[in-house]
């Protein structure tokens, strides 16, 4: 399953997607603040991130910059986590297929899970559950008489 990171600075909010992610199936790294947040994408190259803006020592929209400029960690896609709206207009032009945005107080855990899937499956990411192909019956060709 999917290595998730969270980077929230609020432990309890942290915590509560650390329980339901795990209760899901996928594994967990945490991360407090935006230099934390940045040095364990490059060292555990999460499968995707969760990442609150407003954050301490690095702001969220910073880390994501980071992010974008690094090669080795670009593809990974970013779900940012924000209380204001205005401020994923300040990222728009940043954001990949399987990127999104989670207003805080519009969310529920759940909700988070399946914009996690969601954006696992947009990104191509090894963890998203594969397309169902379509089966179709197969019938024997006619045989072709010659009259």
């Amino acid at each position: 399953m999917a290595k998730i990171l969270i980077a929230d600075d609020d432990m309890i909010l942290k915590e509560m997607y650390e329980t339901r992610l795990k209760e899901g199936g996928y594994t967990v790294v945490s991360a407090a603040d935006g230099e934390e947040t940045y040095e364990k994408i490059e060292k555990e190259k999460p499968d995707l991130i969760l990442l609150d803006i407003m954050m301490p020592k690095m702001n969220g929209i910073d880390v994501m910059k980071k992010v974008r400029a690094n090669h080795e960690i670009a593809h990974i896609p970013i779900i940012l986590l924000t209380a204001l709206v205005r401020e994923i207009d300040k990222v728009k032009e940043m954001m990949k297929p399987g990127d999104d945005y989670l207003i805080k107080s519009d969310i529920m855990p759940g909700d988070v899970v399946k914009k996690i899937e969601e954006s696992l499956g947009k990104a191509g990411g090894a963890a998203a559950e594969p397309a169902k192909e379509e089966t179709r019956e197969e019938y024997p060709a006619e045989e072709v008489k010659d009259s």
